[in-house]
């Protein structure tokens, strides 16, 4: 395969995969905004989602091809997607914790402060629940991709846009 080959394939996996969660993301954004709304908070956060989506896809599609160990071999596939779940939000979880203490390090007198500062205040119920939802779309994709695994190549593509007679492998009456 040529490096232009790869390359648009690349392009092809990590944007699907980016669709996916951007889709899950701009919806969490979309509900963010209506609950602030009744609060009369104005909150803007679509750039961040869909930033959020790509670096979200391009890890996941990069360590979907990380084995666990022969551990999850000899276990059945839910508890390779449990696991690999359960890893991702650990990350995530990681990631917004230090990204609010980098955020807020010049207020706090430190990184060190605004780590501890996180867990005093408010945002650390931020951080969990942005932890849970993108859990959320994690397992999901994590079910998809075991499904797509075990079913074939282009299998779900078809069963969710082809046509009924398609699907069957004819054509469409003229």
């Amino acid at each position: 395969m040529s490096f232009k080959h790869k390359v648009v394939h690349e392009i092809k996996v990590v944007g699907l995969v980016t669709l996916y969660f951007a889709a899950i993301f701009v919806a969490l954004v979309f509900l963010k905004q209506l609950i602030l709304a009744e609060y009369n908070v104005e909150f803007r956060g679509l750039t961040l989602a869909l930033i959020g989506a790509l670096i979200v896809a391009k890890v996941v599609v990069v360590m979907e091809l990380v084995p666990l160990g022969r551990l999850t071999k000899q276990l059945p596939v839910a508890f390779d997607v449990v696991l690999r779940t359960l890893l991702y939000m650990l990350g995530v979880f990681l990631v917004l914790l230090l990204e609010r203490a980098f955020e807020s390090r010049h207020e706090a007198g430190g990184f060190a402060p605004a780590l501890v500062s996180v867990f005093q205040h408010r945002e650390v119920h931020h951080v969990v629940a942005t932890t849970i939802v993108v859990g959320a779309a994690l397992l999901g994709f994590n079910l998809l991709s075991v499904l797509r695994r075990h079913l074939g190549k282009g299998y779900l593509s078809r069963l969710f846009f082809a046509t009924p007679l398609e699907r069957l492998g004819r054509s469409a009456p003229a």
